[in-house]
């Protein structure tokens, strides 16, 4: 793998292991249009009874809310509007400098379940699967005793991206003809299943997905929001949230509860309407909640990653978890996070943050320094006057950028269609290095047509595609994604003077994918 420049990478600069051997470069057509399933994830064996004479162990609920920011719940938004998190809060270790390991529900979700940080595990964006190398918290518990379920909210969490493995129940059926059910139906299905557990070690694993957009909460939420959707949504959930944990506390006599975003939302802040391109504090930046059973509450300020959440709960339930969120060790590193998708499919700068006390670092092309407890907006960049101290900058420097081919094969056509519905676009292969590459934030006035053009060719909505992506590339010449879309889009419209003169700006960006 590549390591972080200080400029742009160059494209002799990666080393490969050979477990992660880039194949050679794919020819533009099966570049664009090869379509390969990904195997989904069988049930493993019988889960192993716990040691005889052991004590009880705690049972274990893990909360993922997806798309939730910070400052969107409770203590730092009302508590009248999340009162299932402000109960939560005023008893819990509560972490005010939470980190997403990266602002994409799959890459974050993939951290918290093995620990690792996305250039560990592999994965950088959606619809990427899981390489089956890497041990899940899941597994780790089920070996030690534990019942453990899942109940995800969305396609993104779907088993054939390799989440699936240690669980003995997986509840990933969202019904006929949708990409997410709501925290109600989600709730519903988890608490059915804990009335029907038979006691002893328990972990329950509980993702929503309602704050993602579209924002359309249900009423009385849609009329108590009526301006403010997104937070009508983060409502909604909340009131499920308070179901599922007076449940599980009336439940066990003996647990620990662990509440955590997945990443946040931009909400327009930077330029970033959603989430998944930058790395500023509204899509980095996550609710982080431990409470239960001997858990005195308190509040933490230093911060901590995300990915910290499976040492966690390894050391709640008596295994190996050295470093967990309340470790002398996971207070002393830096935090890390890395955006790749700009850089994956439009060719862009790639980009990593290093968090080291009050001071935050993005590297995207040039370095910005943000003293982001003075300056939570990140509007004041400090990057000639302030130093981050040696490991932040060293873990900065040399954290490993993605090959410039595909860690696992693109899904297959049913999958990116059903990702396109929740304004997640797959890759199909990656643009080369390119001299003078954009920085993401300086491009984020081209985000919304690159979604709203990159689903349009999802959905085979080839002449709206065309105009949006015409666009982009006046603005972005270079965008090799760009060219070869309106050079397919063209083609399959049967307008082939177009489609070949887009070809020929494909091959002029890069002709040895062609």
């Amino acid at each position: 793998m590549r390591r972080l420049q200080w400029g742009v990478p160059a494209a002799t600069s990666r080393t490969v292991g050979a477990a992660h051997r880039a194949p050679a470069r794919l020819p533009i057509a099966a570049w664009l249009l090869a379509l390969l399933a990904v195997a989904g994830c069988s049930r493993d064996g019988e889960r192993p009874a716990a040691p005889a004479g052991e004590a009880l162990r705690p049972a274990l609920l893990l909360v993922t809310l997806d798309t939730t920011r910070a400052d969107a719940v409770a203590p730092e938004a009302p508590a009248a509007d999340t009162p299932a998190l402000a109960r939560l809060a005023a008893s819990a270790v509560r972490f005010t400098q939470a980190y997403a390991p990266a602002p994409m529900t799959l890459p974050a979700h993939a951290s918290l379940m093995t620990g690792l940080y996305p250039a560990g595990h592999g994965v950088h964006e959606n619809a990427r699967a899981l390489a089956a190398g890497h041990p899940l918290v899941a597994e780790r518990l089920r070996q030690a005793g534990y019942a453990t379920a899942a109940f995800v909210s969305a396609f993104p969490l779907d088993r054939q991206f390799g989440l699936a493995r240690g669980f003995d129940l997986y509840d990933d059926e969202l019904g006929a003809g949708r990409e997410e059910r709501p925290a109600a139906e989600t709730t519903a299905r988890a608490l059915a299943w804990l009335d029907g557990t038979a006691g002893g070690p328990t972990f329950l694993w509980v993702h929503y997905f309602d704050p993602h957009a579209p924002y359309e909460p249900p009423e009385p939420f849609g009329s108590r929001f009526p301006d403010d959707p997104y937070r009508g949504e983060v409502a909604a959930m909340d009131q499920q949230l308070g179901r599922l944990l007076d449940a599980f506390a009336a439940r066990y006599g003996d647990h620990r509860i662990l509440v955590v975003g997945d990443h946040g939302e931009g909400l327009g802040e930077h330029g970033e309407a959603q989430h998944g391109n930058l790395l500023y504090q509204g899509v980095m930046r996550v609710p982080l909640l431990l409470a239960g059973s001997g858990l005195a509450p308190r509040v933490v300020a230093h911060p901590v990653s995300t990915r910290r959440v499976h040492d966690t709960l390894l050391a709640w339930a008596g295994l190996d978890g050295p470093a967990s969120l309340l470790s002398a060790a996971a207070a002393a590193e830096p935090v890390l996070g890395e955006a790749m998708t700009p850089f994956l499919q439009y060719g862009w700068q790639p980009q990593v943050m290093a968090v080291s006390g009050r001071l935050k670092a993005i590297h995207a092309g040039r370095l910005e320094i943000y003293d982001v407890v003075a300056d939570p907006g990140e509007g004041r960049d400090l990057a000639a006057e302030a130093r981050l101290d040696r490991a932040a900058r060293q873990a900065l420097r040399e954290y490993p950028l993605p090959d410039a081919t595909p860690a696992a094969p693109p899904v297959d056509d049913e999958a990116r269609q059903r990702l396109a519905s929740l304004g997640y676009v797959a890759a199909e292969g990656r643009p080369p290095p390119r001299e003078g590459a954009p920085r993401p934030a300086d491009m984020a006035y081209l985000f919304a047509d690159l979604d709203r053009g990159s689903g349009h060719f999802v959905r085979e909505e080839y002449a709206a595609a065309i105009p949006v992506f015409e666009r982009v590339a006046a603005q972005d010449p270079g965008n090799l994604m760009v060219a070869v879309r309106l050079a397919v889009s063209h083609s399959l419209l049967g307008r082939d003077e177009e489609a070949l003169r887009w070809f020929r700006r494909a091959e002029g960006i890069d002709g040895e994918s062609l």
